[in-house]
């Protein structure tokens, strides 16, 4: 018995990625999925638990995958469980939550999932209009640089993160520019965690990484550690083998840690920042520490029936569907359509970037949409907050069913063109999955960011974060030959000396 789970643990170790082509022949994974679709409707109780399968099989089946970890996928997965959560949650617990309750959700989640079937459609033609890099064409080094440099680059970042965001308020015309470049973080350790999986995932260093990114992200005022665990659930799935049992048991207990620290940091986020009204413990790390700990250790101490109700508060947060399905009950029965209003002031927002026009006025605030278009008063400026409202209850209210899914789809196209252009651009193949991984997670997995901060953030990302790492790969392959300059002047000096 000791043999044999020494054995399974050496297999879950060494890790290979999935072989080229390992996919089941379609018409067998029609037919598990139609199953699989009637047994989800069954199981939540509504035909569109099946539904919502299909669209999730769809995702992951026909989103590239070849060029890189699944990026795309997670991110359309992320926002697929916004849509979907809750139908699936009352369904397995028989509990009710507040969206079921309050509204009508069916119609906002039936449209949540034709926006995302139809920014699948719009990212998979996007994809095909611009070629994958070719793995011949010119010099594409595996490796950015060795370990100890990309350790010393990761932990330089970690140091400076915390200053540069608060020297980037300083400076209002570059406040969300300055704020992208510290994404480079989440690049460097997408990296590591990307060669920890490579040619076998070593599952002790990635625990390490992670132990030390949720720590961080704990004592933060924000859920800081999501990303890092996304990214290394990003990295772990890109060398995930399905017909391994291992690999499903590594995979399924990384999704408890990840649904286990959301729902820790859930009940007791709100008595963890009152405490930073206190200037000293804002400032140390220490402090906010032990607090964490101090707050969790109490909270894992209650019954089960107030761990259960955090739980139904968590699905009720990450389930985006309560605010926009009470904007589809009054529009355009109380409060007629906006006929593109709110996407254009969104494209008028993107083409006078504050850098150039330091006098435009602040965002308006998403609380302001909720209390117009839903009827509901909720917390906004005043108490410096923001309630989510969402794209895709923007694009309802500005057009309706069914063009509403048109600049869904346009966003969809010009995605997936840009994945595939920086892939080519970005000449270090490292670089340019980190780059893609971290650069393209945050631009497409919320479901509830409205357009005008959705437009905004990726193209910041793409012009400032791009830009930076192109110049780093660009610098590379010139000090290493790659852009044949150097190469060239040696060859000179050689025949020179000769």
């Amino acid at each position: 018995m000791r043999e044999s789970v020494e054995t399974s643990f050496r297999r879950v170790r060494a890790w290979p990625r999935s072989a080229p082509g390992s996919r089941s022949p379609v018409p067998v994974q029609a037919l598990l999925v139609g199953l699989g679709g009637v047994a989800a409707g069954m199981m939540a109780g509504d035909w569109i638990g099946g539904v919502a399968l299909l669209v999730l099989w769809a995702g992951w089946r026909s989103l590239p995958a070849d060029d890189g970890p699944p990026i795309l996928a997670m991110a359309f997965t992320f926002q697929w469980v916004q849509v979907s959560a809750g139908v699936f949650y009352r369904g397995l617990t028989g509990r009710s939550l507040k969206v079921i309750d309050l509204s009508d959700y069916r119609p906002m989640v039936l449209i949540g999932l034709g926006c995302l079937a139809t920014l699948l459609v719009g990212l998979n033609l996007g994809v095909r209009l611009v070629r994958r890099p070719d793995p011949g064409a010119g010099a594409r080094p595996d490796e950015v640089c060795r370990w100890p440099v990309l350790i010393a680059v990761y932990v330089a970042s970690v140091v400076v993160t915390g200053t540069i965001q608060e020297l980037a308020w300083e400076v209002p015309a570059l406040t969300q520019a300055i704020l992208v470049l510290t994404y480079a973080r989440f690049t460097t350790l997408f990296m590591m965690f990307h060669r920890l999986t490579k040619p076998r995932v070593r599952l002790g260093w990635i625990a390490l990484l992670v132990v030390a990114e949720v720590v961080l992200g704990f004592t933060g005022f924000f859920a800081g550690f999501r990303e890092p665990l996304m990214l290394a659930a990003v990295a772990l799935l890109g060398a995930f083998d399905r017909r391994r049992l291992g690999h499903w048991l590594v995979v399924s207990v990384f999704a408890g840690v990840m649904l286990f620290t959301g729902l820790i940091w859930m009940g007791i986020r709100t008595d963890y920042r009152q405490d930073f009204d206190s200037e000293a413990f804002a400032q140390s790390q220490e402090a906010r520490l032990e607090r964490v700990v101090a707050l969790a250790s109490s909270w894992l101490r209650q019954d089960l029936g107030a761990i259960l109700e955090d739980l139904d508060t968590f699905v009720d947060r990450l389930w985006a569907i309560y605010y926009p399905a009470l904007a589809v009950e009054r529009v355009p029965a109380i409060v007629p359509h906006e006929h593109g209003a709110i996407l254009g002031r969104a494209l008028m927002h993107l083409a006078t970037p504050r850098v150039l026009f330091p006098d435009k006025l602040p965002l308006e605030s998403d609380s302001e949409m909720v209390v117009k278009y839903a009827g509901v008063a909720v917390a906004g400026a005043e108490q410096e907050t923001s309630i989510a409202f969402g794209y895709a209850a923007e694009s309802y209210v500005d057009f309706g069913v069914p063009l509403m899914f048109v600049p869904v789809f346009v966003f969809g196209v010009l995605m997936g063109m840009a994945y595939h252009g920086w892939l080519r651009i970005i000449r270090h193949r490292e670089l340019a999955v980190g780059l893609t991984a971290v650069m393209f997670w945050m631009a497409l997995y919320l479901f509830e960011r409205s357009w005008i901060k959705t437009l905004g953030h990726t193209v910041t990302m793409m012009v400032y974060l791009g830009s930076a790492t192109l110049v780093v790969d660009r610098l590379l392959l010139w000090t290493r030959g790659g852009l044949g300059r150097p190469a060239r002047f040696r060859a000179r000096r050689r025949l020179g000396q000769g």
